[in-house]
């Protein structure tokens, strides 16, 4: 099993990395400020930053380093990608299944199913640790609408009716997300889910994590050879990454649950954030800085894998479930076993 490697974030935009044998220099205005080992990343990822050597991009093609460029409020726009990896086979089979509605259907179910199955226990995490705070005879309703939907999502006719339970369930999920909060109210309250931009700082953390999320998912299918731009459940969009964002519906609740965590506990606070004159509220630096200094320690959690029954650290779990995926393509499962959440 692949071990999990750190991940290098550059937060400041006005840092410059190069290359000086195994080892990642970090300048600022041209003096070095600090440096990385190379051989203990899996992943770098920058925000607005000043600027990367072609040493170092190539030095992280060929070893199979994620390295990622963000805009500055989290953003994905480019990736630093070395020889395709992986079975063409793979890649054919994975295109053919693409291309066939009945055969996407099968794992889109799986997937959303267990996208609910995971929004579902956080619902019922939060009546088990905050009953008395909550109202736990609505989040009990929502619940077990959800555990409909599951049912549904699984025995779904096609992708447009799937597609339809999915909104109507993360509908009523997100209709006691603002109850899920339960410190620093005034200043982090859930009104309503605004993409882009956020337009309050839930919105806004909900976005990072995702766009976090989607990174990591998107680096797992690529190592095990797959290709993250075609998805099943995500229809096809010129630079869309559709089947990193088939797998992130595994992972939203988890993102969802890290999020209320950093509020509630206080992590995050109001002036981690930027208001812009549009309207847009924004991670600032400090922001992001403590944002990735829990996500990462997240990372390093431990549970036991469902289908595995083995443990696992949490940043393992989108390259298990891109290995699954791969597996079942070439045809050594017999059905995709998605990530569910115990």
């Amino acid at each position: 099993m692949k071990r999990l490697k750190n991940t290098l974030y550059i937060n400041q935009p006005d840092r410059y990395l190069s290359l000086d044998g195994e080892n990642i220099v970090i300048s600022c205005e041209g003096k070095e400020i600090g440096r990385v080992p190379l051989h203990n990343l899996e992943q770098i990822v920058t925000f607005g930053h000043a600027g990367t050597s072609p040493a170092l991009m190539g030095k992280c093609a060929r070893d199979g380093i994620s390295l990622v460029f963000m805009s500055r409020n989290g953003h994905f726009l480019a990736r630093v990608e070395g020889e395709v990896k992986g079975n063409v086979l793979l890649r054919r089979e994975q295109y053919r299944i693409a291309d066939d509605p009945s055969r996407s259907l099968a794992i889109s179910r799986d997937i959303i199913a267990a996208k609910l199955f995971n929004s579902r226990w956080v619902l019922e995490r939060m009546i088990r640790d905050h009953g008395p705070r909550i109202d736990t005879d609505l989040f009990r309703q929502r619940s077990g609408y959800l555990q409909g939907a599951i049912a549904a999502a699984g025995s779904a006719a096609d992708a447009d009716v799937l597609r339809g339970i999915e909104g109507e369930a993360a509908s009523v999920y997100f209709s006691v997300f603002d109850d899920m909060i339960l410190q620093q109210k005034d200043d982090f309250r859930y009104t309503g889910r605004y993409r882009r931009p956020p337009r309050d700082r839930v919105n806004a953390l909900l976005s990072f994590a995702y766009s976090m999320m989607t990174s990591m998912c998107s680096s797992a299918l690529e190592a095990v050879g797959l290709d993250p731009y075609v998805g099943v459940f995500h229809t096809d969009r010129p630079g869309r990454r559709s089947l990193a964002l088939d797998i992130v519906e595994e992972f939203r609740a988890y993102c969802d649950r890290s999020v209320i965590t950093m509020i509630n506990k206080k992590y995050i606070q109001p002036d981690h954030f930027d208001m812009r004159e549009d309207g847009a509220v924004l991670l600032n630096e400090q922001g992001r800085r403590v944002f990735f200094e829990h996500w990462q320690k997240r990372k390093y959690e431990e549970l036991t894998h469902p289908y595995l029954d083995e443990k696992l650290e949490w940043g393992m779990l989108p390259y298990v479930q891109a290995l699954l995926l791969a597996r079942y393509i070439r045809g050594d499962l017999d059905a995709y076993p998605p990530f569910l959440w115990k």
